[in-house]
């Protein structure tokens, strides 16, 4: 069982160099402790804007601009790229016929980085 995850919930890639809080955009969503619920398809780059820089080889620029340096990793801008919904999300709680994201749910992104909640946004409620 986790907690439902809210708009302001705290994520971070582990490829990326600092958290990022997600991004709730739906004004008509159901409200958890005061704070708009976020479902598992909330993984767009408007949901999940940035990790700062990304450290991941797999990212294009990251590989240029280490090239570049001679084979130091070099960082570059995160811009994630992340194809598929969160997972595993709420199998009884769902909003608007999606599944409710839980604080145990994860994404990918394509350049390899795996993307946790490390802070739901809320404490008080539990669901699975």
């Amino acid at each position: 069982m986790g907690n439902f995850v809210t708009h302001g919930a705290m994520l971070q890639c582990s490829f990326g160099m600092s958290p990022c809080s997600l991004v709730v955009v739906v004004p008509t969503r159901p409200k958890c402790m005061n704070m708009l619920m976020a479902v598992t398809t909330d993984f767009s780059v408007t949901n999940i804007p940035t990790f700062g820089m990304c450290q991941s080889m797999a990212n294009p620029t990251v590989a240029s601009a280490t090239s570049a340096a001679c084979g130091v990793l070099t960082p570059m801008p995160c811009v994630p790229l992340i194809t598929a919904p969160w997972a595993p999300g709420s199998a009884q709680v769902k909003v608007g016929g999606i599944a409710a994201l839980t604080n145990n749910s994860k994404c990918m992104c394509s350049y390899g980085g795996n993307i946790s909640i490390t802070n739901p946004g809320n404490t008080a409620v539990t669901g699975q």
